[in-house]
């Protein structure tokens, strides 16, 4: 789950400074365009809560699996 978790962080990190950087640039293409940062906010958070349910839904069906059977399996 941790794996998940630092690939999503690292993931927002880079997409929010990409996303500042590109709004900057259409700021200065465009005129009447604005950046929000409660826009940024509430995306990140939405995006960080699915990778959060994505990470966590494996993650506790392999805990439940007895270690023995998976290693009979393989």
């Amino acid at each position: 789950m941790r794996e998940g978790l630092v690939l999503t962080l690292s993931g927002l990190a880079i997409g929010l400074v990409t996303a500042f950087a590109a709004s900057r640039f259409l700021e200065a293409m465009l005129l009447q365009v604005t950046t929000d940062a409660a826009t940024y906010g509430t995306v990140a958070l939405v995006l960080l809560a699915v990778a959060f349910v994505a990470s966590i839904v494996p993650a506790r069906r392999a805990a439940r699996v007895d270690p023995l059977m998976a290693l009979r399996y393989e």
